[in-house]
């Protein structure tokens, strides 16, 4: 066992102590975005499609259908405000990749893994070309990601990656410190076409600009209680009325289910961010980043890290917390040794940036699936389809999302719907108390590793052989 480099290089206590100190709780990407407020559900409704949840899955689901066939009646039933919970709170890295990583989908759908890249670029694709059409003002940027190793044996792991395409470059210690200065990055790989970023907040809200120009109904405020059938027609109760729908599609991301089947089949782990303030030019050319990629470490316990339009550094990561019971609470978001720990790692990583604040500080309960990627279904006689289980990567997966849903709410057999990928359901978690053992051991053996030269414990590498390992 070693320490890592947050540990050989940890910054002073009262740098951590002072660089917090105003930081306040609010996620900085829905308090910089200019979203407009829709009415809640006022009386009956009878539509084509009614979509459960106004976040990012949603969103695509209504526009989707809208492109498809522009006379269909389409409703979304967002709980509270659209895009406040995790299509408001994440890095806003709107990757290509389907199945959360090249190891991951090969792992699983080996024979599949050529179509499902060629899919999830094509999707990545489609979004910018729609972010394009319909003019969405969100900080949309193509730059790709940089991958960077930060101990000796992770520089190992990019080395058994290799270029991948002519879009994928490899990067030394003095190149890939040419692109970011880190003192802890000793190798790097930029993939520069499989990655944008964008801002969260404002995307949301574009994508419900556009859904509604498009004819969408948005009703906010307007949680759904249960579901049951009416003949050929769905009915949804609602605290203040009900809707009748043909059809219905359930985007509610890491909250409950309103389907009994769905109920193990994720949990909400929660994620903790922190923003600085705007960095000045001195500040900004003492660690370059001229290309403005996303970056993510290569650790078990990674770090993901951008920067906003406004040059402030988005950084989070690492901690992910599950809360006994799986529940989503308030109260869980504030989490102060988490910070407190987020703020050592950056200026470890960054140790030129000594004297930076932070301005804001959040966390969002990510939706985690046994197989760390988003799964697929329908339900009552194929009038209600469900997307879930994204686990983090879902910004650009959710697109990809939608059009599953609305195939299958066709009744069509499509490149999409015939994947071994969307046809398969993950293996649900144990009800506790075992989901909360399972699931704090497998933390603590990822932090074992990372302190272990990467190498996997029993568990581990028991989980590996039965499907539900997980790197980063």
């Amino acid at each position: 066992m070693h320490d890592t480099v947050f540990e050989r290089s940890a910054p002073a206590e009262s740098l951590i102590r002072d660089s917090l100190a105003e930081t306040r709780p609010s996620v900085f990407w829905t308090e910089d975005a200019a979203a407009a407020g829709f009415a809640r559900l006022d009386g009956p409704r009878d539509v084509d499609l009614a979509i459960v949840g106004g976040g990012y899955t949603g969103l695509w689901t209504a526009i989707r259908a809208k492109e498809r066939n522009p006379n269909l009646r389409v409703l979304i039933l967002e709980g509270r405000t659209v895009g406040w919970a995790a299509s408001g709170r994440n890095g806003g890295f709107v990757e290509a990749s389907l199945t959360h990583g090249e190891s991951n989908g090969e792992r699983r759908w080996p024979e599949e893994l050529e179509q499902l890249e060629r899919l999830g670029h094509a999707n990545l694709d489609a979004i910018e070309e729609a972010v394009g059409r319909y003019g969405m003002k969100a900080d949309f940027e193509r730059t790709g990601t940089l991958t960077v190793a930060i101990e000796p044996h992770q520089v190992e792991w990019l080395d058994e990656s290799g270029p991948k395409s002519d879009h994928s470059v490899g990067l030394d210690t003095t190149e890939v410190r040419a692109e970011l200065n880190s003192p802890t990055y000793l190798a790097g790989r930029w993939d520069k076409r499989s990655t944008a970023m964008v801002h969260p907040g404002r995307f949301a809200a574009e994508l419900a600009r556009v859904a509604s120009e498009l004819g969408v109904e948005i009703l906010e405020h307007s949680p759904v209680r249960s579901i049951d059938g009416d003949g050929d027609a769905m009915i949804l109760h609602l605290e203040h009325g009900q809707v009748r729908a043909a059809k219905v599609a359930l985007a509610t991301n890491v909250f409950p289910s309103l389907l009994k089947r769905n109920k193990l089949m994720t949990v909400p782990v929660y994620d903790y961010v922190l923003m600085t303030e705007p960095l000045s030019t001195a500040q900004l050319a003492s660690i370059g980043w001229g290309n403005r990629q996303g970056i993510a470490d290569l650790a078990n316990q990674f770090h993901y890290y951008r920067l906003s339009a406004d040059n402030r550094i988005l950084f989070g990561g690492y901690d992910a917390i599950y809360y006994y019971g799986g529940r989503i609470r308030e109260q869980y978001e504030d989490r102060p040794e988490s910070f407190a720990k987020l703020a050592s790692h950056f200026f470890t990583t960054f140790p030129q940036l000594d004297g930076l604040k932070f301005s804001h500080r959040w966390a969002g309960a990510i939706d985690t699936s046994t197989r760390f990627c988003a799964f697929f279904g329908v339900a009552r006689g194929g009038r209600v389809a469900y997307a879930a289980g994204f686990t983090g990567l879902g910004v650009a997966a959710t697109r990809f999302a939608a059009d599953v849903m609305l195939d299958k709410l066709d009744g069509l057999t499509t490149e999409y719907t015939e994947l071994r990928m969307v046809r398969e359901r993950p293996l649900p978690f144990p009800p506790e108390p075992a989901a909360s053992i399972g699931i704090n051991l497998t933390r603590r053996s990822l932090n074992r590793a990372d302190h272990n030269k990467g190498r996997r414990d029993i568990l581990l590498k028991t989980l590996d052989a039965a499907g539900l390992g997980f790197d980063s």
